[in-house]
């Protein structure tokens, strides 16, 4: 390892340690460069800024929550696969309060890399999901709803745990959001009483949904670029309406 790697990764590994420690998850640079026995200079030579900094600390301390996402092998079943997405990330959060305080924080100007990652991960499950017409809506549009509850639920079990304080919150929460987003077959306890019925509403949609995806894992469709764009943007206009549309 080289002097210039060894001094990065010594000053990052240090401000994530006193991120963690932090009682509100805030820390200066004086600190950091005191703890990691660096000059000014040298943390603003490898990170830029402060912001700079926070945002490679929330990277490394996210890389090992990828990591395991990253080496998940798909199942066949990519609703499930969805529903242990949102419970993983939820327990990091909780595990990780600072970091994950961090990562969401809007004084962050520019999204850290994880949070892009866990995205176009979420949005990949949801895309099997579609290609199997098991979701109501376009992938992308099901990807932000998903991404903003999830991230939601997290934030307030982190920030206020003695008013959240319902350990069935989180499960609560997502299986609502994936009822408005996935088929009524996918439901694992559907209500026999109004099932047949929500079927029906759902399959235009649904079947919108699960066009556009496979067209985008379609190898040649036989259409051009613009007109599978445009394909596509008519499928997910239909898809994103919804049985009211």
């Amino acid at each position: 390892m080289s002097s210039t790697t060894s001094t990065r990764t010594r000053i990052l590994q240090v401000a994530a340690q006193l991120v963690g420690d932090s009682p509100d998850g805030d820390i200066s640079t004086r600190a950091v460069c005191e703890a990691a026995q660096v000059g000014a200079p040298a943390l603003y030579r490898h990170f830029g800024d402060k912001e700079g900094l926070l945002s490679a600390v929330v990277d490394h301390g996210f890389e090992q929550y990828l990591a395991t996402k990253r080496e998940r092998e798909a199942s066949a079943d990519p609703v499930e696969d969805l529903r242990r997405g949102w419970d993983s990330h939820v327990e990091f959060a909780v595990r990780n309060p600072n970091l994950y305080r961090l990562m969401n924080s809007p004084a962050m100007r520019t999204p850290p890399a994880a949070a892009l990652e866990s995205h176009r991960i979420l949005t990949r499950d949801l895309e099997r999901a579609a290609a199997q017409g098991r979701i109501r809506v376009a992938p992308e549009l099901a990807a932000q709803m998903v991404m903003s509850a999830t991230v939601g639920v997290a934030l307030m079990l982190v920030a206020r745990p003695a008013t959240f304080d319902d350990p069935g919150l989180s499960r609560r929460v997502r299986d609502a959001v994936h009822a408005s987003i996935l088929t009524p077959d996918s439901d694992p306890d559907p209500d026999p009483g109004t099932g047949a019925r929500a079927r029906e509403e759902a399959e235009v949609p649904s079947a919108a949904a699960r066009l556009s995806a496979l067209l985008r894992q379609a190898q040649g469709s036989g259409l051009s670029t613009a007109e599978a764009a445009l394909m596509k943007e008519w499928l997910d206009r239909v898809a994103n309406a919804g049985p009211e549309g």
